[in-house]
């Protein structure tokens, strides 16, 4: 079944590219500065319920080999790649969500890039929530463009007020 999901999701990639804009043409905007792409990065995973999956603009603005780590409320790790990310999105339905980014650091060397992002996570646009927690994401810059390689996501708990400590400090 999950193989399925994923020659799908790669047909609909394809088909894409075949007859209609490239992908540089439709989100080329989306990876020009780390804050765009961060910016897009936030735009891919929030939407409506009635909103389309962005599946082709996520996978256009992260790394061939993108990872994600999140970080359980024991401080156990687990990782796997963007494509596994999308078989259980692409197995249940679509509900309202938004990942709003709350505050970022941005660190940049040559063409690395290291980004601390807070955010909120609401199931209705304009109510606040106290679902909050802190990515760290890494990008590189390459053929004049940005690339999220990996981001590691830790959400805050009753044990664990890093997004607090993060939105307090200068």
């Amino acid at each position: 079944m999950n193989k399925i999901i994923l020659t799908s999701i790669s047909i609909i990639f394809a088909c894409n590219s075949l007859f209609g804009q490239t992908n540089n043409e439709k989100y080329g905007k989306d990876v020009k500065s780390v804050d765009a792409i961060i910016n897009a990065y936030y735009d891919v995973v929030s939407g409506s319920s009635s909103e389309p999956w962005e599946f082709e603009r996520d996978n256009y603005i992260h790394s061939k080999n993108a990872f994600i780590t999140r970080i359980d409320e024991n401080g156990k790790a687990e990782t796997h790649s963007l494509e596994a990310e999308y078989i259980p999105i692409g197995l249940s339905p679509k509900e309202d969500f938004y990942e709003k980014e709350l505050k970022r650091i941005v660190s940049k060397f040559g063409n690395i890039a290291q980004v601390w992002s807070a955010f909120e996570i609401r199931t209705e646009l304009k109510t606040e929530s106290n679902i909050r927690g802190l990515n760290s994401i890494q990008l590189h810059y390459e053929n004049g463009r940005w690339f999220i390689d990996s981001w590691t996501c830790e959400m805050e708990s009753e044990k664990n007020n890093l997004v607090t400590e993060f939105l307090n400090k200068e």
